[in-house]
């Protein structure tokens, strides 16, 4: 390949570029206080977003990895609160156990509820996953008002996620969600403050899914 430029990638190789990329990632994140079990999910959040600062701001629940991992291996749904979250995500991996990755904020039913009780659909799309989802792995990376309904459910008793990964990103609410989560007593990953979003949220499942895989 001729590079019209002075300066000359490293590699144009796929997967040389990714490997020098977390060794990169490594290298540069020196000691941290995750485990050899969570360091991988702060990888792929780091890759995706370049972002030290966002890396070391993950907090996990001390069973959320493995969490992840069985749920996955036993063909639970994955739900994503927006389509861009579905859209990242690996689903070949989900598949192979027989999972599915579903939205919901975009069904009819959906829209016509949060239009009749006037709330947002990110609310509405939470309540009818958790009816499908039981067990399963919630996503959430753009709407905060989907982390706080979900978090309410699991307190009263409504919803039992296998895992939620909630790092939604924004200036209204999407820090205080992810405060919220952090107290629950259930599988969680999420992150401190305002930063977050789509790609970082699907970055952490697919690290997850990649596991699952490796398991066998």
């Amino acid at each position: 390949m001729d590079f019209k430029t002075e300066f000359k990638p490293m590699t144009v190789q796929p997967q040389e570029i990714e490997d020098l990329s977390f060794q990169i990632i490594t290298d540069e994140m020196g000691e941290h206080p995750f485990t050899e079990e969570q360091f991988p999910v702060v990888q792929r959040v780091i890759h995706a977003s370049a972002d030290f600062d966002l890396g070391r701001s993950l907090v996990f629940h001390p069973d959320a990895v493995k969490s992840g991992i069985e749920a996955i291996r036993s063909g639970k749904i994955v739900v994503a609160d927006v389509q861009m979250v579905q859209v990242g995500i690996s689903k070949n991996r989900i598949e192979k156990f027989g999972g599915q990755v579903k939205v919901y904020i975009s069904d009819r039913d959906v829209m016509e509820e949060a239009k009749r009780l006037n709330t947002t659909r990110a609310i509405i799309s939470m309540r009818k996953a958790i009816k499908e989802a039981d067990g399963g792995i919630f996503c959430i990376g753009n709407a905060p008002t989907a982390l706080l309904e979900l978090i309410r459910m699991v307190k009263e008793g409504e919803a039992k996620p296998g895992l939620v990964i909630g790092m939604p990103v924004g200036f209204v609410s999407a820090a205080e969600s992810k405060e919220e989560l952090a107290k629950l007593d259930i599988p969680f990953i999420t992150n401190m403050g305002r930063k977050g979003g789509s790609p970082v949220t699907v970055a952490a499942l697919n690290a997850i899914s990649i596991m699952a895989e490796r398991l066998g």
